[in-house]
Order: C-alpha cells, then structure tokens, then sequence
C-alpha cells in the first residue's frame, strides 16, 4: 500500500497540482493584505476616515452593553456582530484573485494558440490518392494536372 501511495504521488500532475495549491495560498495571502493594508486605507480616506474592517451591525450585545468601536471589541465583550466591512474586503480580495487567474488563462490561451501546427505542406493527388507537395500542379507519381 505504501508503494502504491508513493506512485500515486510521485505522478506529475499530483506534483503540479500541489505546487500549484501551494503557490495559490501564498498568493490568496498576499491579495489579502494588499486588499486590507494596501488598498483599503486609501479608500477609506478618501469616503471620510472609513475603515472597512471595522464597519459591523451589532445583532446582540455582549456580556459589556455597547456601542462597539471595533470588531475586536464587539467580540471581546461577547457580542453577535454582521461584520459586512470585512466582508467587502473579502470580495474586493476576491475580484483580485479572479482578475489575475484571468490574465493567466488568458495567456495561457494565446500561448496555445501560437504553438497550433503550421498550415499543411502536403495535399492529397484525387487521382492517386498520394501525398504531394501543396503548390504542385501536376502530381509526381500519376502525372495528372491538377486543378486546385
């Protein structure tokens, strides 16, 4: 059994796929702090001072009577929070990720595009049915003119 999960992992595409789930993660943490230390602060400038990651509706208060100033405290003293700052900022992480996995495919497309087979050298003689060169007007083999 243990072999057979050795191969199972040794297989390229399991290898890639890893890598790849690795590399996503890193990435997912790096948007996210681009998103809440990078882009957000100037955001919430510029609408007045807001920062999102503290923008919530408290549901219930807490073992403490509110109001709340931030997530943190809301939490500390126990109470039940929407945090829908939080969430925008999750959502703007997320448009982010989206965009640039676009970009890949997108490269990864024209990429494909590019390595398609070159337009055929040979045709095919209708009258003997052999292969000759594409700009031969009178086959080699049969010796018929050909038309096309």
């Amino acid at each position: 059994m243990l072999e057979e999960f050795k191969k199972f992992i040794m297989r390229g595409n399991v290898l890639d796929m890893a890598v790849g789930i690795v590399i996503g993660a890193a990435f997912g943490t790096i948007v996210s702090s681009f998103v809440n230390d990078v882009l957000m602060p100037p955001i919430g400038l510029l609408l007045g001072g807001i920062d999102f990651s503290n923008l919530f509706i408290t549901l219930k208060a807490g073992a403490s009577a509110g109001p709340y100033l931030t997530v943190a405290e809301a939490q500390e003293a126990g109470a039940v929070t929407l945090n829908y700052g939080l969430f925008i900022n999750t959502i703007i992480s997320f448009l982010i990720i989206a965009f640039a996995i676009f970009l890949v495919i997108r490269k990864v497309n024209s990429m494909k595009k590019k390595e398609e087979a070159p337009p055929p050298s040979t045709k095919e003689c209708p009258h003997c049915f052999t292969m000759i060169p594409i700009k031969a007007k009178r086959c080699p083999n049969c010796t018929s003119e050909l038309t096309k």
